[in-house]
């Protein structure tokens, strides 16, 4: 019965022009440079908010679209990591695999309840349906092989590249060492569920080409590594390399799968459990090289253990009795192009061993104790600053974190608490998260979270559910819901409430705030979509007054109106105005606006896209971020700020099966500026031009 119900259905969905394709999409789409990935990207980013590291989000996404989840193997988790399906549509999904077995085909999803056909084609790109490899299979069959390599280049000379000319007493100023050309070069090797091979090679602008083993410098300034084998009998991951874990709440072990307060206002509060995945970003930070491993010790119960020696960039000074060396704060850049960066490149050694074991049911139950020990080879003490009384001093730093989740109908309760404790008198504060998604009806679902993080919490590698970029001292509690009014329109938001129990950067005393977030969604038609979304944001913080440094309110609007609709076959418009201000309570508001227009055509191998936009702030404060198409695997979030117009064109060939070519050219041309950028950055002149090169070799 079941064989002739799928047949009727797949053969309704072939019929249908939303199927008219593969499961998959075709070889020349079936990249994160596609154009339905970036729709997705630039949806979930409508207004930027803090606390979010959207290149790491992002390379976790375009990740998952290289390598589709398998839908009859995939845990609840890895499901939830596309931030696509609702509580109700997992718990709907699981339900039929363990009434019906396999699904047989990616069509099947058509009769499983609740999963409407927008949804559908929204997963179409992060799924697929294959077998399960035995103890040596799918090792000669690798789905992804291939070759990258990039070039960029900003066109105007910056004055860290220009000559230096001595000053009066015939020393030069400080210039960057290495050429002003990016490189980059990527290969990997890989089968979803089965093994993964992947180098990284990159040098940034400014950045010297340096082959020096004594200083541990081999060629680029950056080379990431990984080697993994997955489901090979009992041991489910093995991992060699540079990696992350993503484990919990994230309160002591966090990976890219976190998106946080955005613009889906239900799913993303929870953070999925995913283990060890591949470091595969640019960000030279945030990540352990070592090794990882995970056991099933029994069919419930997985333990990792892991163990990584991290050289981490320190900003390092004389200690108070000038005889020995502290390290003052760990730097994030990754760039090595001055004397004084080099200086700070490796300068501490960082190693890190803890465990995971993780008790889990066929119903999604689960319960994780997580332990992380990581151990610095010099003396860590910030500087003695008041905002800093409560950070973490020594050499050892422990964390101890228990969490769980409890799944009941489409009810999905999580929560996870953690507990740091180190070589200083100032640790041994307590992180806690705890929270529910439901799907109340079929068109109505919440979220509810709580979160408490002691001035005190200490975790490196952790970035639990927060207002701010670091999970610690912070309270809260957010509500977010989601409301389909019938299948095209739906309305979205959240209301958060924060306060901060001690001092921050920029704010000198105990301070508080709230935002929330509203979004209108109309989806007439597949290739028609429109959104409105407006954010408010209240905090505090510092404000010179007459000389005399108090602390006030603040409040950050904005507006965002989006149009996204196919002219004719081939060619998409997106247009889009975003507005809003900044304002310190009693003074005047700092105003920004950007009206943007792109366009995508795509003409058999050719893919052409381009931008104009408009924009205009009064300062920094205004600013308006604004997400860019870029080539496959690079980022574009930028700031938007002055007075200027912004365009690009992104053109990618697909020159055969083999090789694929993509050009990019951006420029920026201020209006009430004569020059761009400042310090080693700055160029004498009132315009930026960028431009990239790709190409990528498929094996």
């Amino acid at each position: 019965m079941r064989l002739i119900y799928l047949f009727a259905v797949t053969g309704w969905l072939i019929a249908s022009p939303a199927f008219s394709q593969s499961n998959r999409p075709s070889n020349r789409e079936a990249e994160p440079s596609a154009d339905a990935l970036n729709r997705y990207l630039q949806d979930l980013f409508p207004v930027q908010t803090e606390g979010i590291d959207y290149a790491a989000v992002y390379d976790a996404l375009t990740q998952l679209y290289a390598n589709p989840i398998d839908l009859n193997l995939a845990t609840r988790d890895e499901l939830e990591a596309t931030y696509l399906l609702s509580e109700r549509q997992l718990s709907n999904l699981a339900a039929y695999r363990a009434e019906f077995g396999d699904l047989l085909s990616i069509n099947e999803l058509q009769a499983v309840p609740d999963f409407d056909l927008p949804t559908i084609r929204k997963l179409l790109p992060f799924v697929t349906i294959t077998g399960t490899p035995g103890l040596f299979g799918a090792l000669p069959t690798p789905t992804d092989n291939y070759l990258i390599l990039r070039y960029e280049q900003v066109l105007e000379q910056q004055k860290g590249f220009s000559e230096a000319t001595p000053d009066k007493k015939g020393n030069l100023p400080t210039r960057y060492l290495g050429s002003s050309g990016q490189w980059y070069a990527r290969y990997r090797y890989s089968r979803p569920r089965a093994f993964s091979l992947g180098l990284t090679v990159e040098k940034d602008p400014g950045e010297m080409i340096n082959w020096q083993p004594s200083a541990r410098q081999y060629g680029a300034d950056y080379i990431s590594f990984h080697a993994q084998l997955q489901n090979r009998g009992k041991w489910r991951n093995i991992l060699l390399g540079d990696y992350q874990l993503q484990i919990g709440q994230g309160l002591v072990l966090s990976a890219g799968f976190v998106l946080g307060k955005s613009a889906e206002t239900v799913q993303t509060v929870r953070r999925p459990t995913l283990g060890a995945r591949p470091y595969t970003s640019l960000s030279e930070y945030g990540y352990f090289r070592g090794i990882s491993a995970t056991y099933a010790v029994h069919r419930n119960i997985d333990l990792t253990v892991m163990a990584a020696r991290n050289r981490r960039d320190a900003n390092t000074a004389a200690d108070s009795l000038g005889t020995g060396i502290v390290a003052t704060s760990l730097q994030t850049s990754g760039l090595h192009r001055t004397l004084s960066e080099l200086d700070d490149r490796g300068s501490q050694l960082e190693t890190n061993v803890g465990f995971h074991l993780l008790y889990h049911t066929r119903s999604q139950q689960q319960v994780g104790l997580t332990v992380l020990q990581t151990t610095f080879d010099t003396f860590f003490q910030r500087r003695n600053l008041p905002y800093n009384r409560y950070e973490f001093t020594g050499t050892r730093n422990l964390v101890v974190g228990l969490h769980g989740g409890y799944i009941r109908h489409n009810w999905n309760l999580f929560g996870e608490v953690a507990h740091s404790s180190g070589s200083a008198t100032n640790s041994g504060g307590i992180g806690a998260v705890a929270g529910a998604l439901a799907s109340l009806t079929k068109k109505l679902d919440l979220a509810i979270t709580l979160r408490h993080y002691d001035r005190n919490f200490h975790s490196f590698y952790s970035n639990g559910f927060s207002e701010g970029s670091r999970t610690i001292n912070e309270s809260g509690a957010y509500v977010g819901l989601k409301y389909t009014v019938y299948r095209k329109l739906s309305v979205g938001g959240f209301v958060d409430y924060f306060r901060f129990p001690w001092l921050k950067y920029l704010v000198d005393r105990p301070s508080r705030g709230f935002d929330y977030l509203l979004q209108i969604r109309y989806t007439p038609n597949r290739q028609t979509a429109f959104y409105g979304v407006y954010h408010e944001e209240h905090k505090e913080k510092n404000l010179t007054v007459d000389k005399v440094k108090v602390v006030v309110g603040t409040t950050r609007l904005s507006y965002a109106l989006n149009a996204d609709y196919t002219l004719i076959p081939g060619l998409r418009l997106r247009s889009r105005m975003q507005w809003g201000g900044f304002r310190y309570a009693g003074q005047p508001a700092s105003l920004g606006f950007a009206v943007v227009q792109d366009a995508t055509l795509e003409v058999k191998r050719l893919s052409l896209s381009g931008r104009v936009a408009l924009y205009g702030t009064d300062d920094y404060d205004s600013r308006q971020y604004v997400y860019e198409r870029d080539v496959l695997y690079a980022f574009s979030f930028p700031a938007y700020y002055n007075r200027g117009v912004r365009h690009y064109v992104l053109a990618q060939y697909n020159l055969s099966r083999h090789l694929d070519i993509w050009v990019r050219w951006a420029r920026t041309n201020l209006t009430n500026q004569d020059t761009v950028g400042s310090d080693l950055d700055q160029i004498n002149a009132p315009h930026k031009s960028e431009v990239k090169v790709q190409a990528r070799w498929r094996f």
